[in-house]
């Protein structure tokens, strides 16, 4: 299993924008994004850095690989 690269929250929903996923709302510190095509919803905290279970669980959620996230950051 590779290893997840250490990212904040502003960085991981400029990355999934880049991805197709928007904005929908934001709800306190969590930032709720979507893709219409195809489907996929995540929410992600607006942490300065993101725990490696979190993000795994949004990666996995989006369908996106730890090489492709590292390859847009």
């Amino acid at each position: 299993m590779s290893k997840l690269p250490q990212v904040s929250g502003p960085d991981l929903v400029r990355a999934l924008e880049k991805l197709g996923f928007t904005v929908r709302r934001q709800h306190g510190s969590h930032i709720i994004m979507r893709r219409d095509d195809p489907y996929a919803q995540t929410v992600v905290p607006n942490h300065s850095q993101l725990d490696r279970g979190t993000l795994r669980a949004i990666l996995r959620q989006t369908g996106i690989s730890p090489e492709d996230l590292a390859g847009i950051l």
